[in-house]
């Protein structure tokens, strides 16, 4: 119940329509239900319905709620016919439904809203949270969470709507039927509450089902994702079996929690059903045999008393579909309050424009007390080509990240403009920043949605500035559509050069004054590379350009390059592609990088 509260706290307004109208369907349907014992009086008393009710005639023999409605009618001076009866009946109906319509319209809109409202939610949270804790989260967990869990938990409000709904109605019949036996309905509600009791084990275990399948699922979709980003190297070496194992074993643990919820919903079906026709067979006996109770009475009596238990099984098994469904709310709630936790600071008020230089000054940095860079100063002039070249692990994306913003060093400072980075607005920041990665990844889509990326504060003037200027125009506007050309899956349908010119035109469409290139070139082949290079020269002096690079030739035509080894930032000059020992390759084989830093170069 603590997850229809709360979402009637999130909600208050359309929680509060929809148990207005499920209150007066219930309300009219007990009306329309009170018109039913008349109806039979007048259809077995009286067949033409000329006469009023004979109950109405003598209330010795009539039931409490025969009488209530005869003298309603007479109070109002209308002589209860079948005729009128049937219109009553039919109004009432319709307008029953009418309000179930409504009721059930604000039910749909609502769970869709949920669902959408949750998935917003988390993606802000992830959006703006500490980059150290987001690289941490596994992408299959996240995707479980915003596509599966979301969808469950908007299931489990719905099932909590519909119980609250087939409760109001329970209470409706109960009134009904304590009108015409209050004795009955005594027996009937004690039968219906023993029911509930008797087969409460199986709501037990399908709460543990449900449970069990949202941690298969979390734990299934971390094994997918991980699986398809390195499906192609698995197939190279013929081993995609060895995750086919681990996918296999955990779908067929996750195929048995959901025999289990079938199971128990199947039996739980099963013995509502025998239960309530042992128990009805046995009320119609005791009514007409020791009770001397009349047909009409009878009959309407046994009519109310099945609805009342058939409600109360409803409301069981809805309660049941909650709970199966309800452990995902609280899996992805705690996904968001943690990711809500580890919101990053928005750091201060100053704007930056980037007028002088980017500052390192004395910055150590360390994950989990594993040192990466020890009292690193560095200083990136405004219009310079700036390479930084280093083992793998050495820490050259690191220090990407530290001037980005995205981590924070735990000593010393960066700096924009000699104010401190802590000091500078975040956002108006990156603004300011063009950032090209190693995996060239675009959007099955037009190549003008890529190098905007929908972006409703740009147009294609500006996407064909920004082609230009990373000298990919020519290439764009040969094609069939041009802009409005597709570039297919992942860019399937353009070289390996023109993609990463498409990622720079996106990196340069927003007109940054910082361009970062985190191995950007290494895939290319060496005249994609050129072309490239010759891009980056272009730019020199209109922006400061910061790349990290095992390729030669982005290392030559930077006007300042820098190694880092052991934590540590060392300045060299290149003047040949064998000024430096094998050595700076330390640990990257398969890197391209021909020049090399002479020791007798280093400042």
């Amino acid at each position: 119940m603590r997850l229809l509260i709360t979402f009637a706290r999130k909600y208050p307004l359309n929680s509060a329509l929809m148990v207005l109208a499920l209150l007066l369907a219930g309300l009219l349907e007990g009306i329309g239900l009170s018109m039913i014992l008349p109806f039979i009086g007048i259809a077995v008393g009286n067949p033409t319905g000329a006469e009023p009710l004979p109950a109405a005639k003598d209330g010795a023999h009539a039931s409490t709620l025969e009488r209530m409605v005869t003298d309603g009618f007479a109070a109002l001076g209308i002589t209860p016919t079948l005729g009128l009866l049937l219109i009553v009946i039919v109004a009432i109906t319709t307008l029953k439904s009418g309000l179930m319509l409504l009721a059930n319209k604000h039910i749909g809109y609502t769970v869709a809203r949920v669902a959408t409202d949750l998935r917003i939610e988390l993606l802000r949270a992830l959006s703006v949270s500490r980059w150290q804790y987001f690289i941490k989260q596994p992408l299959g967990s996240l995707s479980n969470s915003i596509a599966t869990e979301s969808s469950k938990t908007s299931s489990a409000y719905k099932m909590g709507i519909q119980m609250t709904a087939e409760f109001f109605q329970v209470l409706a019949y109960c009134l009904l039927a304590f009108f015409v036996s209050w004795k009955a309905t005594l027996i009937a509600l004690t039968a219906g509450f023993t029911i509930l009791v008797t087969t409460r084990r199986f709501i037990k275990k399908s709460r543990r089902a449900g449970q069990r399948q949202t941690e298969l699922r979390k734990s299934l979709m971390r094994l997918l994702a991980d699986t398809f980003q390195s499906i192609k190297p698995l197939r190279a070496m013929a081993r995609e079996n060895t995750y086919d194992h681990l996918l296999k074993k955990k779908t067929i643990r996750l195929n048995k929690a959901i025999q289990k919820q079938v199971l128990n919903k199947e039996f739980l079906k099963v013995f509502q059903k025998t239960l309530k026709m042992l128990f009805l067979a046995g009320a119609i006996y005791v009514l007409l045999t020791y009770w001397q109770m009349t047909l009409a009475s009878a009959l309407v009596l046994m009519y109310l008393v099945a609805k009342l238990l058939k409600r109360l099984n409803q409301v069981q098994k809805s309660y049941q579909g909650m709970v199966v469904n309800e452990p995902a709310y609280w899996s992805l709630r705690d996904t968001l309050q943690t990711a809500k936790s580890e919101r990053e600071e928005s750091g201060g008020d100053h704007r930056p424009v980037l007028n002088q230089a980017i500052q390192l000054e004395n910055v150590t940095f360390a994950y989990d007390n594993q040192p990466v860079l020890q009292n690193v100063s560095l200083n990136f002039p405004k219009g310079r080509i700036i390479s930084i070249v280093g083992p793998s692990g050495s820490g050259k994306t690191t220090l990407v990240d530290l001037v980005i913003g995205l981590l924070r060093p735990q000593q010393g400072e960066v700096l924009i403009d000699d104010v401190p980075l802590a000091e500078v607005n975040l956002k108006s920041w990156r603004r300011m920043i063009g950032y090209i990665p190693q995996e060239t990844i675009l959007l099955h889509d037009t190549v003008l949605n890529n190098v905007t990326l929908g972006d409703p504060g740009l147009g294609e003037a500006d996407a064909q500035d920004a082609l230009r200027a990373a000298g990919a125009w020519e290439f764009v506007n040969s094609m069939p559509q041009a802009m409005q050309s597709m570039v297919g899956e992942r860019g399937g349908k353009l070289s390996g050069g023109q993609r990463q010119r498409i990622s720079i035109a996106r990196a340069l469409v927003q007109k940054p004054k910082l361009l970062i290139l985190d191995e950007a070139t290494s895939g290319l082949d060496p005249e994609s590379e050129a072309a490239v290079c010759d891009t980056l020269q272009q730019l020199r002096g209109k922006l400061t350009i910061l790349a990290i690079s095992h390729q030669s030739a982005l290392v030559k035509i930077a006007d300042e390059s820098y190694r880092i080894r052991d934590g540590k930032i060392l300045q060299a000059e290149i003047t040949s592609e064998t000024d430096l020992p094998a050595a700076a390759i330390d640990d990257e084989p398969g890197h391209n990088l021909q020049a090399a830093f002479s020791p007798a170069k280093l400042r």
